[in-house]
């Protein structure tokens, strides 16, 4: 299986580091033709609008949607997790998502780069609690019927899963942990 990043912007190479520790062979996605060699994709943190400006000048929207409407297992998080989202609370009036998961998100939900925050994290999914680092980080704010929640901070949903789709608030590519990703790469082998 060759599970791809999405290297437009944002921490693109920290995720790719943390799969490949795994023992994932890992595409940096760049270009349509790159989303032919892979089976599962993670579109990372980074600033959203600006994502969804690249998605569309590189003309890797249109091909990644109908992989994402065609089932293809997805994680996206922090801005990844926006542009996956059903609804943008306050994203610019052009700009798209995915609508892989059923949610309204708040960009910056957290607050600014200074509020940026780490935590512990309960999951639903992992023994002991997960680090998690939060950077300017999206809140969601509406969970649709097929949202499972994995974990929550200060009373709001950070962790959620929808099928073969995981997503997070926080930048789990950031901690020293792996079982956010190891959460990923079994459920794409699944």
């Amino acid at each position: 299986m060759k599970i791809g990043v999405l290297a437009l912007q944002g921490a693109f190479r920290a995720h790719a580091d943390k799969l490949s520790e795994l023992g994932a062979d890992v595409v940096e996605v760049r270009r349509p033709s790159h989303l032919d060699a892979v089976d599962a994709l993670v579109m990372p943190g980074g600033e959203s609008t600006t994502m969804s400006m690249l998605l569309e000048s590189s003309e890797l929207f249109d091909p990644l949607a109908v992989r994402i409407d065609d089932g293809m297992a997805v994680f996206g998080t922090c801005a990844g997790l926006i542009l996956l989202s059903t609804e943008i609370e306050d994203g610019r009036p052009d700009q798209r998502s995915f609508g892989r998961f059923d949610i309204a998100v708040q960009r910056n939900g957290y607050g600014r780069q200074i509020e940026s925050f780490e935590t512990e994290l309960e999951t639903t999914v992992t023994d002991d609690p997960v680090h998690a680092v939060f950077i300017r980080a999206p809140r969601i704010v509406r969970l649709g019927t097929d949202v499972e929640v994995l974990a929550e901070s200060r009373g709001d949903a950070v962790l959620v899963r929808s099928g073969n789709a995981l997503g997070a608030s926080f930048h789990p590519e950031l901690a020293t942990d792996a079982r956010i990703h190891r959460l990923f790469l079994d459920s794409v082998a699944s």
